[in-house]
C-alpha cells in the first residue's frame, strides 16, 4: 500500500512538473545563458530536435567537437513543444544556420493525436521563424521507423514517407535546403536496419555516421545560399 501511494505521489509530481514546463524550457536555460555570442566570423549551427538529435552528442560526441555546433535536442519532444521553445533555444543563440529534425514523436502521439498536416505546419512555422530572424534553414527528412518500441502498432513507416514528401515539397517551394536521411537509411520495410538502430528508432554510431556527411553537405549548401 505504501509503495502504491509513493508511486502515485511521484506520478502526480511528475505530471505537475510537466504541465508547468511543457516545452522543457529549463533543460537548456543555464547553458543558453552561459553560451557566449558567436565570435566574429563564426558560423554557429543549432541542431533542433528530439532524442535523435539529443542522442547524437552522446553516441558520437566527436561530430560536435571543435565545431560551432550547438545541440538543442530534447528526448520525446513533438513539434509543438519545439515551436514553443524555438526562440529561446534557437533564435536567441544567434546561429547562422538551424537544422530542424522533427516529427516522429508526433506520429507516435507523444503529446496527443496529430495529423500530418499539423506536424508539417509546426515544422514550417519553425522554418519561417528562423528565416524572419535571418537564420538559414536546413529541413531534415524524418528518420525511418517501422515501429515504435514504446508505442507498438502505430505503423509509422507510411506516415513518415508521406510527411517527408510534404517537408521536401515545402523546402523546394521556398528554396530551403532539405537533407534526406531517409533514402540513405531505410531498409526494404521503410524502417531502420538493426546496425543503424538497435531499437529501430534511435541511431547507433553507424547510423549517425550515415547522417553526418549528409547534414554537413546540407549546412555547407545553406551557408552558400542567399
Amino acid at each position: 500500500m505504501k509503495n502504491n501511494i509513493l508511486l502515485l505521489t511521484v506520478m502526480l509530481f511528475s505530471s505537475q512538473a510537466f504541465a508547468q514546463d511543457w516545452s522543457n524550457f529549463t533543460k537548456y536555460r543555464e547553458q543558453n545563458e552561459a553560451l557566449a555570442p558567436p565570435a566574429k566570423g563564426e558560423n554557429r549551427v543549432v541542431f533542433m530536435g528530439n532524442s535523435i538529435t539529443e542522442g547524437w552528442s552522446r553516441v558520437n560526441p566527436e561530430f560536435f567537437e571543435g565545431k560551432p555546433y550547438v545541440n538543442r535536442g530534447i528526448s520525446g519532444q513533438t513539434t509543438p513543444q519545439m515551436l514553443v521553445r524555438f526562440r529561446a533555444d534557437v533564435i536567441d543563440l544567434k546561429p547562422v544556420v538551424v537544422v530542424i529534425l522533427a516529427g516522429t514523436n508526433d506520429i507516435a502521439g507523444n503529446t496527443g493525436p496529430s495529423t500530418l498536416e499539423m506536424i508539417a505546419d509546426n515544422i514550417y512555422s519553425m522554418a519561417e521563424l528562423a528565416r524572419a530572424n535571418g537564420i538559414k534553414v536546413v529541413l531534415s527528412s524524418v528518420v525511418p521507423a517501422y515501429d515504435y518500441p514504446w508505442k507498438p502498432g502505430m505503423e509509422p513507416a507510411p506516415k513518415i514517407v508521406a510527411l517527408n514528401k510534404m517537408i521536401k515539397a515545402y523546402a523546394d517551394k521556398n528554396k530551403i535546403v532539405y537533407v534526406d536521411y531517409f533514402s540513405a537509411m531505410a531498409d526494404d520495410r521503410d524502417g531502420l536496419p538493426k546496425e543503424m538502430a538497435e531499437d529501430g528508432v534511435h541511431p547507433t554510431k553507424a547510423g549517425y555516421n550515415v547522417m553526418e556527411p549528409l547534414v554537413e553537405a546540407a549546412i555547407a549548401k545553406a551557408l552558400k545560399s542567399k
